[in-house]
């Protein structure tokens, strides 16, 4: 829009010389920039995060139609942890008609409630973890000996009694400090249950790769600044990557509410046109994950900030009720 049309639909009383001025002023101090000599002037990220820190009014609360939508969707899914990821992530892209994404929970935030064991040939052992009474995990381990069923029955039920309701650090403590107690206090059960677990709960062995689900990239593809194919092609493949995706993620998992960050903010090149706006979300008092919304930095921040606010708040809730 050319200065006199602003002038004359601004209704600011304004020459068209004074917003000349003015956008040259903004431009100097680093606020607006030309994408090329012919266009206009367009807000830097800078001119973003002045924006959102000093002029920004959020929308609070949330409009009825998107928050009736999100509390609808919270009370009709009965879905396991996983699946309830999934059905977030793609209403935050609803919502927003951007992309939303989910972490999914971190394990060692869970309490086990149940172990089990499961012979198989050449002394291996399948092991099923059962976590807050729903969630269920299976692995193969590897023993050095054979252990019989009933020997097997026998670890369970003692690591079940032991381990119940601890998290995965708590249980990696209590291992070590058993290990750590004169062979001679401890019968021939304990020394079992306790060589078994020890390879069960080894650091690292039952943490899983730490993932999130995204849901709606393609509606990036209706995106101005992403419009380049070679733009989009990589901008997915970070996506799919997911391990330097997770790091930005997770630098919002110990932040206090909505983290923006905008353009170079995130600290990869292949967002430097877009902004992701982020809330962890907790189970108790632990957080154990984080959701978002990616799009463009000229997206509506009044709009989607009490989005990513009240679902973040809303998934906790629904997850600590199923503890």
């Amino acid at each position: 829009m050319g200065s006199r049309a602003l002038s004359r639909e601004s209704g600011l009383q304004l020459s068209s010389a004074t917003i000349r001025n003015v956008m040259a002023d903004l431009e100097e101090l680093g606020f607006v920039a030309s994408p090329h000599t012919s266009a206009g002037r367009i807000p830097t990220d800078k001119g973003y995060r002045f924006f959102v820190d000093t002029l920004l009014h959020v929308q609070q609360p949330l409009d009825q139609a998107s928050a009736a939508e999100i509390r609808r969707q919270f009370d009709a899914t009965r879905e396991s942890s996983k699946e309830l990821i999934a059905t977030v992530s793609q209403l935050l892209s609803s919502l927003t008609q951007l992309a939303g994404v989910v972490t999914v929970p971190r394990a060692q935030q869970a309490s086990i409630t149940q172990i089990e064991f499961v012979g198989l040939s050449e002394n291996r052992v399948l092991v099923v973890l059962v976590y807050n009474d729903r969630e269920v995990q299976n692995r193969i381990i590897q023993l050095e000996r054979h252990y019989s069923p009933d020997e097997l029955k026998r670890a369970s039920n003692y690591l079940s009694e032991q381990f119940r309701g601890r998290s995965l650090p708590q249980v990696r403590q209590e291992i070590l400090r058993q290990l750590k107690e004169t062979h001679a206090h401890m019968n021939q059960l304990m020394l079992d249950a306790i060589s078994v677990a020890q390879h069960v709960f080894e650091a690292g062995a039952t943490e899983e790769r730490v993932e999130y689900v995204i849901k709606g990239e393609t509606n990036l593809m209706g995106v101005a600044e992403l419009s380049s194919v070679e733009k989009l092609r990589r901008l997915f493949e970070a996506f799919n990557e997911q391990r330097d995706f997770l790091h930005l993620l997770d630098q919002s998992l110990n932040a206090e509410g909505v983290q923006i960050f905008i353009g170079h903010e995130s600290g990869y090149q292949i967002l430097d046109d877009c902004s992701v706006v982020t809330a962890p979300y907790a189970v108790g008092d632990a957080v154990v994950g984080v959701l978002g919304v990616i799009g463009p930095t000229r997206m509506a921040y009044e709009r989607i900030i009490p989005i990513v606010d009240m679902t973040a708040k809303l998934l906790g809730a629904a997850l600590n009720s199923r503890r």
